[in-house]
């Protein structure tokens, strides 16, 4: 550990590592702590040495002496001792920095990994973010992005897509972010989306099957060569489930007694329970079962779920006349029926499975004779009312 009373003329040519060392450090004598580094292969670098708050001895790097001068390193120096005895670290800020991930990383090597543990449609977010985030602000460390470049975002998006689709992307980013807050990464402390609003959305479908619709749908059902989808269609209707949910159902998360059907890991990630009416056990009693099969919609070929049924739904909704009608909209159906016989938001967003009562609240649209019917229950109790209505 040699001492030397650095010069500039020392640092530039008499500097030098002794044969079959790796390094060699000059402490200067000016000024304590300050050290010129000299490597093997002729790199010289200027370091500085104290104790943290800890109480370790740590070095940390000024600069390479190719860069900076003897005479600046000093001023660094004397400078950063000073912080530190005045207990501030210099180089926290700098060591801070470089722990901070970019948008990508975080996305890459925490985020994603979360999603996968609890979320079905995780597939759902790696795809938007893919091909509308990452392009854009994925090469940004977290501690760069503004609410600016979110606008940006957002608004750009906005340019090719439905309002729905957008708010998509922000409520996405919104979650991203508020999950890095709360597991405290560094370079994060506010969420660069917060104040963002939602876009109005006009393209929302308010889609719903009469019952002569029904009529037609299920004769063409009747006729069509695929005949499992009227079985699946048909529990569609019954439970207000998700297509993928009644494709992936199995004969064991069926308790007839108790008249439950338990969903394992739906699109939420939560296990829910939907009440089975009347109907629902008199169709699952109707199925014919597929020997050697655990599926209870299953394809008769393969004993498995179908993986794609829309070719034969579009067949048959396009013969019954209702090539707009959607297979979700059996869900919003489903949803309306019991809204309109006087249920609950509470029971319909059981029942559904919605975390959230907001996302339930779309689908009470109560029929014009429900809304007459509930205000014909004012007339008991109108005198004059009930005396018009005998005259």
């Amino acid at each position: 550990m040699p001492k030397e009373l650095l010069t500039q003329h020392f640092v530039d040519h008499n500097a030098e590592c002794p044969a079959g060392k790796p390094r060699v450090d000059y402490y200067d004598t000016k000024i304590t702590g300050l050290s010129l580094k000299v490597l093997k292969s002729g790199q010289k670098t200027f370091y500085v040495r104290y104790r943290c708050a800890r109480g370790k001895l740590v070095e940390r790097k000024i600069g390479q002496a190719s860069v900076i001068k003897l005479a600046d390193a000093r001023v660094f120096a004397q400078d950063a001792l000073s912080q530190v005895a005045a207990g501030i670290d210099p180089f926290e800020k700098r060591l801070a920095l470089k722990n901070v991930p970019t948008f990508a990383e975080f996305v890459a090597s925490l985020y994603m990994e979360h999603i996968k543990s609890y979320k079905r449609s995780w597939g759902t977010d790696e795809c938007l973010l893919r091909n509308h985030v990452l392009p854009l602000i994925g090469s940004l460390y977290l501690d760069q992005i503004t609410r600016r470049h979110m606008v940006e975002l957002f608004s750009k998006h906005k340019e090719t897509h439905k309002p729905g689709s957008t708010n998509r992307v922000i409520i996405l980013c919104r979650y991203i972010f508020n999950c890095a807050l709360k597991w405290e990464v560094e370079g994060i402390s506010r969420n660069p989306t917060q104040g963002i609003e939602l876009f109005l959305e006009n393209n929302k479908r308010e889609r719903y099957l009469t019952a002569e619709e029904a009529q037609r749908l299920f004769k063409a059902l009747d006729e069509s060569a695929a005949d499992r989808l009227k079985y699946i269609i048909s529990m569609l209707l019954l439970t207000g489930a998700r297509k993928n949910e009644v494709q992936q159902a199995q004969w064991k998360d069926f308790d007839l007694e108790r008249r439950i059907w338990t969903i394992h890991f739906n699109k939420s990630g939560q296990t829910r329970h939907v009440p089975l009416s009347d109907g629902a056990i008199r169709l699952l009693g109707s199925i014919p079962r597929v020997p050697g099969s655990n599926y209870a919609f299953a394809n008769p070929k393969t004993g498995k779920p179908y993986k794609h049924i829309f070719t034969a739904w579009d067949t048959a909704r396009k013969k019954a006349g209702l090539s707009d009608l959607r297979i979700h909209d059996l869900r919003h159906s489903f949803a309306s029926a019991l809204i309109n016989s006087g249920r609950s938001l509470y029971e319909v967003q059981k029942i559904l499975g919605h975390t959230q009562v907001k996302t339930t609240q779309r689908y009470s649209h109560l029929s014009q004779e429900s809304l007459v019917a509930a205000a014909n229950t004012a007339s008991s109790v109108v005198p004059l009312a009930r005396l018009a209505s005998t005259t």
